[in-house]
């Protein structure tokens, strides 16, 4: 009871705070309240200040409230089933900034962290050149003469997530248990996703291990790098990386005097994106303006990897074969592929789904390629779905809010950027091969690997048996069970007959991973 009173309480005073800056609900919404509801909120905003449009107030009220606000504001972003499409458009240009903290809380959480003064460790050791809601960065030179971005954790912002995350999850489940459209809308699936970034984002050696895996999958990747982690110089609370002297990309006058090529900028940006996604279902996820830039080489750099998305094998190839679905408007497969996906329960009817499907790309799909918004497009697919009683998968809705924000990023360096013709050979090709005869191939390997691991396990899954078996006669011997003579020969028939199943399926193995091996060697 007193956490319920307590997570009331923290969300009564938000509750307050963003009355008080006239961000609690969209004027046409006041106005549909009851009197003393009405009378209760003017109250609240005596003696606020007024602060410009409604975005802006809203910016300022969440901005008050916190770091952990701030994040759940850049989140409900991404919902707008929950908040409603023009509430989601005004938090899409929230900005995660807050004020610096002081240089001596930084140099003692890296004395702290990496047992050693900052004196010690650098030869330098600037002001911050950005401060988030999380962290705050630092440019350094260390003492090989290295120059790194040295990136350190707001004292005492693990606590106070945490306790702000609580009260979200206390709130999503009172939405949830009160209504059947919550219950829908997943909202503690979603707090739980949020939940789950915000913990890896307040490690920084998970940061430092993302950079790492995506530099693995990247490192093929044409025009594209990622900065080198000093592992050395990094903890839980401090991240030291590679510093990159390079271009914003929000620097679009910058990128035209170095005479780049604006437009195969922006592909790059969409197709480095996908392949990420899709072909590595590891992608990051705030791609925004800030995060990237252009290196001396020409490649884009990305950077600030605290937030990052996964996607599962099975969402990777709903993603790609809803893309390529559109982009042939092959409306029925992407009907089927929601109800393969089991997305969409086996009650709908599939045709009607595709009809509704048509409903949304048709429309899109005539306009001229520059005004054709993939973003877009997802967000309205999402929409529909209420329709057809499909639940939110709050894994997609990451990808969806990353995917608005890069062809956001993208139309800023080619406004006639079409989408279609710059996603279709990642999509197509990745579509290709996982679907053709390399996909099928690896795919039989990863089977023939599952029947080997199996058969490793049949001695001791035999032995089991066995055990049991013996329990068994023991109980019957005992007086505690009573087996007839038909019933303990139709066991023991079973068992013959599993250890036949057995050997099989271990020369079955066996088979499949000669003849895997022997593809793969012709």
């Amino acid at each position: 009871m007193a956490l319920a009173l307590t997570n009331v309480w923290r969300l009564l005073r938000a509750g307050v705070t963003l009355a008080r800056h006239g961000a609690l609900l969209p004027p046409e919404q006041l106005t549909q309240l009851p009197a003393p509801v009405r009378a209760l909120l003017k109250l609240c905003q005596i003696g606020k200040k007024e602060e410009g449009d409604q975005a802006n107030r809203i910016s300022q009220a969440l901005s008050a409230l916190g770091p952990s606000y701030i994040k759940l504001g850049q989140f409900l972003s991404t919902r707008p089933d929950v908040i409603g499409a023009k509430r989601a458009f005004e938090l899409k240009v929230l900005q995660d900034r807050l004020p610096p903290f002081s240089m001596a809380e930084a140099k003692a959480t890296i004395a702290s962290e990496l047992g050693k003064s900052v004196e010690e460790l650098f030869i330098e050791f600037g002001e911050p050149v950005a401060a988030a809601s999380v962290a705050q960065v630092h440019k350094a030179k260390t003492r090989e003469s290295e120059w790194v971005a040295v990136k350190i954790l707001r004292p005492n912002v693990e606590k106070r997530f945490a306790a702000d995350i609580d009260s979200f999850a206390f709130a999503a489940r009172q939405m949830e248990r009160l209504s059947a459209e919550g219950r829908r809308l997943r909202p503690v699936a979603a707090v739980d996703v949020l939940a789950h970034s915000m913990k890896l984002e307040l490690d920084l050696r998970m940061e430092a291990s993302a950079l790492s895996e995506m530099t693995k999958n990247s490192k093929d990747d044409p025009g594209f790098r990622i900065p080198t982690v000093n592992w050395a110089l990094t903890s839980r609370r401090v991240l030291t990386t590679e510093w990159i002297d390079g271009t914003p990309l929000a620097d679009v006058e910058g990128l035209k005097r170095r005479g780049l090529d604006l437009p195969k900028l922006a592909d790059n940006i969409i197709q480095s994106f996908l392949r990420h996604a899709i072909r590595d279902g590891f992608f990051h996820a705030d791609m925004h303006q800030g995060n990237l830039m252009v290196d001396e080489a020409g490649n884009l750099v990305a950077i600030d990897f605290g937030i990052m998305g996964r996607l599962s094998v099975k969402d990777r190839l709903f993603l790609a074969e809803i893309l390529y679905g559109f982009i042939t408007r092959n409306y029925l497969r992407i009907a089927e592929v929601h109800f393969d996906a089991g997305y969409v329960p086996d009650t709908q009817d599939v045709q009607s789904f595709a009809q509704a499907l048509r409903a949304i790309g048709e429309p899109i799909m005539d306009l001229p390629a520059d005004q054709i918004s993939m973003a877009r497009l997802l967000t309205q697919l999402f929409e529909v779905t209420e329709q057809f009683d499909m639940q939110t998968q709050p894994q997609l809705l990451l990808l969806q809010k990353t995917m608005v924000v890069v062809e956001g990023v993208a139309r800023t360096l080619n406004p006639n950027l079409n989408m279609w013709t710059t996603a279709e050979p990642v999509v197509k090709g990745w579509i290709e091969r996982e679907l053709g005869p390399i996909g099928k191939l690896e795919g039989a390997a990863n089977a023939a690997a599952s029947l080997g691991r199996a058969a490793l396990q049949l001695p001791e899954m035999l032995g089991s048996a066995q055990k049991a078996t013996r329990m068994l006669a023991d109980m019957a011997s005992g007086g505690g069970l009573k087996l007839d003579a038909a019933t303990t020969t139709a066991m023991a028939k079973a068992q013959v007959k599993a250890r036949r199943w057995q050997s099989l399926a271990l020369y079955t193995g066996a088979a499949a991973l000669v003849v895997i091996a022997v593809k793969l060697v012709v």
